[in-house]
């Protein structure tokens, strides 16, 4: 009783582990099944293609009882024919025979040839359904996949939740503030830049109208052009000169 016990103990533990290996890839348990299945599947094969032998085997001794029969037919009447009574006798005996043995090998004929055709349909049938298998367990491994992946695409939604209480959500509060940051030090840049442009811009104004007034003096000078035609503005600079030097 207590090696019984014992026993139950054993098989319950190997069980136990079994469904923890069937559960944790059941399409390679499937697998491994359908490839069992397809190795008997060709056994058997091999053997209906032996018994299939033995049929053939049987089929030619009743083709060959038959051809002796009607031999011995011909024969028989050959001799009765020709008054030949006593060999007319052997050979019917001897056709007797032969049809005893004739009927004999069609009823095993009959018999094998029924019991081929009713395995060659299971195993046409066992073909069939492993096909099938087959095809389902790559149908159940496509959808056990595309459903893990959805598990993993539904986590990682909301893994990636934006909300500020998230660790991405704090990460993108980061990466916001040193964008701002950043384009905050471009525009003071640029600020910089524009500072002091118009001093520079008056600053060349003025050094071109005092070289316009050089060019001025010196035209006078050379006669190309009369005091006349000097500027209003140059004018007025001349005399401002002048009333303060009085």
């Amino acid at each position: 009783m207590i090696l019984g016990k014992l026993f139950s103990a054993f098989r319950a533990q190997l069980n136990k582990i079994a469904n923890i290996f069937f559960e944790s890839d059941p399409i390679a348990v499937m697998q491994l099944e359908v490839d069992q299945a397809t190795e008997r599947l060709k056994e058997g094969r091999k053997g209906l293609e032996m018994y299939r032998g033995l049929v053939e085997s049987v089929a030619r001794q009743v083709a060959l009882g038959k051809s002796n029969s009607t031999q011995l037919e011909s024969q028989i009447k050959a001799h009765l024919k020709a008054g030949n009574r006593e060999m007319a006798g052997q050979l019917a005996l001897q056709l007797q025979k032969t049809q005893t043995e004739l009927e004999r090998n069609q009823k095993q004929l009959e018999m094998h040839e029924t019991a081929y055709q009713n395995n060659l349909l299971k195993i046409q049938k066992a073909n069939k359904d492993i096909v099938k298998v087959r095809e389902k367990i790559r149908q159940y491994d496509a959808e056990l996949k595309m459903s893990a992946a959805e598990a993993e695409i539904a986590q990682i939604s909301e893994s990636f939740d934006m909300n500020m209480t998230t660790d991405f959500g704090q990460i993108e509060a980061v990466i916001q503030k040193q964008i701002d940051t950043n384009r905050g030090k471009a525009r003071v840049a640029v600020d910089m830049s524009s500072k002091g442009i118009e001093s520079i811009k008056a600053e060349e104004a003025a050094e071109k109208a005092m070289a316009e007034d050089l060019l001025s003096k010196y035209e006078v000078q050379l006669g190309l052009k009369s005091p006349e035609t000097t500027p209003v503005a140059e004018t007025k600079k001349t005399l401002g000169t002048v009333s303060d030097q009085s």
